[in-house]
């Protein structure tokens, strides 16, 4: 698929890897709709002709199904999709050090909902308007090499797996209408949420433990993503970029 012109919605494109996949469609001359729930991180973008902003929990179905509609009436269709929008977390099952011992049910739910039922609900309304306008699309997942389970990471870990199951059943279901879906499954990356929520000594391990020595950095994914939005024989499949580390 060519990248002028098209269409894409990115979620969670406002800041970190999100923004970097955003920007770098941009400057490929697609036109490109950001759903975020960060107004800040949004009017912190520079305006841009072929940019739509719109603020939106994408939990939120109702507010998912709005977001939509403004995409149609400004573009009027949606050739690309980007599940980008996510939550990295770690807990252990059980904690013999906390008061509470048990993984937080709260928490549990907390990163279901922003990693894996969003992307549901986003997909379901894409996809709709995507054979309705016999569109030949793509939906890309943005996974993690944690959905092999890491140890620390039950919710993270079962949210991602759960990302790249539905992204096979939907490559089997859509295919028939020339929709692809993919899957990208990113290492440990150079990103303030990893740096927020992993501590030193991991991130020294990761690296040690990596055959490259280093963290990724957003710009490789977003251009592997270029890569297989561009590559029309790439399907129901999982790409992971990773550096050689396997958990």
């Amino acid at each position: 698929m060519k990248l002028e012109n098209k269409i894409a919605l990115v979620t969670g494109g406002a800041s970190g890897l999100g923004r970097t996949i955003s920007e770098l469609l941009l400057k490929s001359k697609t036109k490109v709709a950001i759903l975020d729930n960060n107004r800040k991180a949004l009017d912190d973008l520079n305006n841009h002709s072929n940019l739509l902003k719109i603020n939106c929990d994408v939990t939120n179905e109702k507010m998912v199904s709005n977001a939509i509609e403004k995409i149609k009436l400004r573009f009027s269709k949606i050739d690309i999709l980007i599940n980008n929008a996510g939550l990295l977390y770690s807990e252990p099952l059980i904690n013999i050090m906390s008061a509470q011992r048990r993984h937080s049910l709260y928490n549990w739910q907390k990163i279901i909902d922003v990693n894996l039922t969003a992307p549901f609900i986003v997909s379901t309304h894409v996809a709709e308007l995507m054979v309705i306008k016999r569109v030949k699309g793509i939906i890309i997942n943005i996974s993690s090499i944690c959905a092999q389970g890491n140890a620390g990471q039950t919710a993270y870990s079962a949210s991602k797996a759960g990302l790249q199951a539905m992204t096979k059943v939907w490559a089997k279901e859509l295919g028939i209408f020339g929709i692809r879906c993919i899957s990208i499954a990113p290492g440990f990356m150079n990103t303030n949420s990893t740096n927020n929520s992993v501590t030193n000594e991991v991130l020294n391990r990761v690296k040690e433990q990596t055959p490259l020595k280093k963290l990724g950095k957003t710009e490789d994914i977003a251009q592997a993503i270029k890569f297989v939005i561009k590559n029309e024989y790439i399907n129901a499949k999982t790409l992971s970029i990773d550096g050689g580390l396997v958990i």
